[in-house]
């Protein structure tokens, strides 16, 4: 059984952390890496496919990528998000050659599964997901957490390597 060594990134700034992958970028790199940032493809994909302003889809975003961190920093944490997080969360997810460039990047070249339960869960975890991002150094959005904070989408933390 191989190890995945994963370390805390340096920075705390999600447009940071994005579109440093891009040299991790080994899949469709004609389609994926032709102009722009990382961060701007991400944002313009979310434009793209759902009724948002800019500036919803750029808070969406960085919630995603720091939840998206800390699940591959601290595996062992029960994580999950709210419905407006997710959009986020599986837009990085979709686009498959940026999400494997996040997991080559950040969590030691090994795949992170996302292994959603069916059922959300009202106990409180998206809001203390938030805190944990929060005492993980990241600077997050208490707004878009709040709006689902007893109602989130928690992943199997038992499957391996998910969040």
């Amino acid at each position: 059984m191989s190890t995945v060594v994963r370390q805390q990134t340096r920075t705390r700034d999600p447009q940071t952390i994005l579109n440093a992958v891009q040299p991790h970028i080994h899949h469709l790199t004609v389609n994926v890496t032709d102009g722009g940032t990382v961060w701007e493809r991400e944002i313009a994909l979310l434009l793209r496919d759902n009724t948002m302003v800019r500036n919803m889809a750029e808070r969406i975003l960085a919630n995603a990528v720091m939840y998206t961190i800390t699940a591959m920093e601290h595996p062992d944490v029960h994580l999950g998000v709210g419905k407006i997080v997710d959009i986020g969360v599986h837009q990085l997810i979709l686009d498959t050659p940026v999400y494997f460039a996040l997991c080559d990047a950040y969590n030691g070249g090994q795949y992170k599964h996302h292994a959603p339960f069916i059922e959300r869960r009202s106990d409180g975890l998206c809001l203390r997901t938030a805190d944990f991002l929060q005492s993980n150094g990241f600077d997050v959005d208490g707004e878009l957490w709040a709006i689902d904070g007893a109602n989130c989408s928690p992943c199997d933390s038992k499957v391996p390597d998910s969040h």
